[in-house]
């Protein structure tokens, strides 16, 4: 798909969101219900279905590249939150800012849009690099809020989240294809039918969040200053090094792309459950996807050249 042809379409699939939000078509209980269904159902149909390709040895090796990358890209975020945001004086503002460093956007927003610029290859890679994220949101991110979390329940929400259990089927439909199993027509397309609408769901989605927030918080310096390190800066040192290490092609552009999606919506969630200034937090969100409707599309255009 053209990448231009592609970015309009998100842009529309967020305003029709945003209208449908504003005129009270989506409230905030349909909107919460998508959310579920586009991250228990709908990626983790996507998901399987991305591994219905031919595996071939230099895909399997792109594969084992991006994960290290996202390793690597995960302990440089735990490197920044030791001093990016020391001068903060609100330690609710605090948490917020070191999840959303951490963490990002990518299982929601990333994985259909790598999907939609890179076919199922794309969104292949991109299951591969969630898989260190999905271990740190659930592990040191959801620590940052609550100390009282068990070991066990960490263990339970990284191994069975929906996305996870996908990957998991993905890969083993793949070891039984290469031993010719193929899977009933029936099922395939219905998966193909679900999967399908991951990319629209997903922004129109995305559009009903930004309705809730007043542009005139826009001038919130600290947002501001961490949509630009969220959406900017923290992805071109990761393509810098990429490139340092001589990691490139389509693998380097899905973590590229994937480290350069906003903060994610998990952190409003858990601001709100756990009284953190959950209207701070919505505020990062806010802004920083505001900021990747322009950063998005140049990061997109310029690694299509990869």
């Amino acid at each position: 798909m053209n990448i231009i042809s592609l970015q309009i379409e998100i842009f529309i699939l967020i305003f029709v969101g945003y209208v449908l939000s504003k005129f009270q078509v989506i409230d905030i209980r349909l909107r919460k219900g998508l959310s579920n269904l586009v991250l228990k159902v709908v990626l983790p149909a996507s998901i399987i279905q991305s591994f219905e390709l031919e595996m071939t040895f230099e895909i399997l090796v792109s594969c084992i590249w991006v994960l290290i990358a996202s390793v690597l890209i995960q302990l440089l975020y735990a490197f920044c939150n030791l001093f990016l945001w020391k001068k903060q004086n609100n330690p609710d503002h605090r948490i917020c800012l070191q999840y959303a460093t951490m963490v990002s956007n990518a299982g929601f927003m990333g994985m259909p849009i790598a999907q939609a610029a890179f076919g199922a290859q794309g969104l292949l890679y991109s299951s591969i690099f969630l898989i260190p994220q999905r271990i740190a949101m659930w592990s040191v991110g959801l620590s940052l809020f609550s100390k009282k979390t068990s070991k066990k329940e960490l263990i339970s929400k990284v191994l069975f989240h929906p996305c996870m259990v996908a990957l998991g089927i993905g890969v083993l439909l793949m070891l039984a294809e290469m031993h010719g199993f193929q899977m009933p027509e029936s099922i395939d397309r219905s998966l193909a039918a679900i999967g399908g609408c991951s990319t629209a769901l997903s922004m129109i989605v995305i559009g009903s969040i930004l309705s809730e927030v007043h542009f005139s918080e826009f001038l919130d310096q600290t947002s501001l200053w961490y949509s630009a390190i969220r959406t900017i800066i923290l992805p071109l040192i990761i393509l810098i090094g990429c490139q340092m290490v001589g990691f490139s092609g389509l693998g380097m552009a899905v973590c590229v792309l994937e480290s350069a999606m906003p903060a994610p919506s998990t952190v409003v969630m858990l601001a709100e459950g756990y009284d953190r200034t959950p209207l701070f937090a919505s505020r990062l969100v806010f802004v920083s996807t505001i900021f990747s409707l322009i950063t998005l599309p140049v990061w997109m255009v310029f690694l299509s050249g990869f």
